[in-house]
């Protein structure tokens, strides 16, 4: 057992039974104060835990040969590899335990060091150089396919041989609580001969997780699938908004671009793979076989709850959706390594993201595309209304989520509102 992921472990912090964030969790991630900037942190319980400050006091100073923390994004950090990660995490763990006295007894210390989360601001927790999108996810594939191509060829040729993805739009991710304006672009309405232009009417969102990159790879050197997790820092949830017309009259032959560059949204704490190690189980079977350079040993996964809940302005929320991270097709050591085969280097803060997660199940399709199969079934939310895409003053929140053990870890939520057009 990975010691800080010690089921008895308590902390001095007060948690709650059902936090995402206990002891057993300790995410990365950016704040700011009302007395600071940016800076980076961790979270146990209600409270963001200043690393710029344990930094200085020289609680790493055996771990870290270089001070990582006091910038204000988490990439020097991600830059130093596994052992130093799990070894920071380790010294967190040892300093916020129940039988731990060192900063509890420093009046000061804890004064400065704990900050109450409703007192904060979450920033990105890193500087995203690249970001890929992928669609690993073969439900959702074969529900877009038999929508919009041949029911009984549903996948492309290609799916079930390589982890599929395209190159997005880093600038345009932001962190939980930014609200999405609709945009705008060219649309080909069904009894059109010529596009349009306007505001997109089938704003949807995508249910997915992203991980983020830490240590990266030199130019023209593979990373091997069986090597990949160790480059592989941890995962946010990810929303990636998609304009569903924009996207649809665009995408032959180059693929999405404006339909998708508008806005993604991320949740702001990054939970890493070690802490979410108590839920890693077998991904799907592969068949056919993949090749070589995919298959390595047995892929794993990890088992997170994922939901979405739906809110009208000035209403409840409606949760619609409940999907499962194990349903991916592809893991996030195949899609590394498949994305490093050709030697192209990843770098850290770097972030990939899965693709929509669908389920077998209706109600664990990851999109409104699907849910509402492409309008022709409205859902009905708790104040009596209907969508078959998301309107203007809508709020979508995300939230992924496991227990084991009694012990719950989670990733806290994504959210944003989307905002009429500019």
């Amino acid at each position: 057992m990975i010691e800080a992921n010690n089921p008895q472990l308590k902390s001095w912090i007060e948690v709650h039974p059902k936090s995402d964030f206990p002891i057993q969790n300790i995410p990365f991630g950016v704040i700011k104060t009302a007395q600071n900037g940016a800076l980076p942190a961790t979270r146990i319980g209600d409270y963001a835990i200043d690393l710029k400050l344990l930094e200085s006091e020289g609680f790493f100073n055996d771990i870290l040969d270089q001070m990582v923390f006091q910038g204000t994004n988490l990439n020097t950090f991600l830059g130093c590899g596994k052992n130093k990660w799990s070894a920071v995490r380790q010294r967190i763990s040892e300093l916020f335990r129940a039988e731990n006295a060192l900063i509890p007894d420093n009046e000061s210390l804890r004064k400065f060091v704990l900050h109450p989360i409703t007192e904060v601001e979450m920033l990105l927790p890193v500087q995203i150089g690249d970001y890929t999108d992928f669609y690993s996810s073969r439900e959702h594939a074969t529900n877009v396919g038999k929508m919009f191509r041949d029911p009984d060829n549903a996948l492309l040729p290609n799916w079930l041989h390589i982890p599929v993805g395209y190159h997005g739009r880093s600038s345009s991710i932001v962190v939980s609580g930014t609200d999405i304006h609709r945009p705008k672009g060219q649309l080909m309405p069904a009894d059109a001969e010529q596009p349009v232009f306007g505001s997109s009417r089938l704003m949807d969102f995508e249910l997915e997780m992203a991980f983020i990159v830490g240590k990266g790879n030199k130019l023209g050197e593979p990373i091997p699938v069986e090597k990949a997790e160790d480059h592989i820092f941890g995962m946010v949830i990810f929303n990636d908004l998609s304009a569903r017309d924009i996207q649809k009259w665009e995408y032959v032959p180059l693929g999405p671009f404006l339909g998708k560059s508008f806005g993604s949204v991320i949740s702001p704490w990054i939970v890493t793979l070690e802490a979410l190690e108590p839920f890693r189980t077998e991904s799907p079977d592969q068949e056919p076989e993949v090749l070589p350079y995919l298959k390595g040993n047995k892929q794993s996964t990890f088992d997170l709850k994922l939901s979405v809940d739906l809110q009208p302005e000035n209403s409840s929320a409606t949760q619609i959706c409940q999907s499962n991270f194990k349903y991916l097709y592809w893991s996030m050591a195949q899609q590394l390594a498949h994305h490093t085969v050709n030697g192209c280097n990843m770098q850290s803060g770097d972030m990939c993201a899965s693709g929509t997660i669908s389920g077998p199940k209706e109600h664990e399709f990851g999109s409104m595309l699907e849910l509402s199969w492409k309008g022709t079934k409205p859902l009905k939310l708790a104040d009596g209304s209907e969508r078959k895409f998301i309107n203007d003053g809508d709020s979508i929140i995300m939230r992924a989520w496991n227990e084991h053990n009694g012990i719950r870890i989670g990733f806290g939520e994504s959210k944003t509102k989307i905002l009429k057009s500019r």
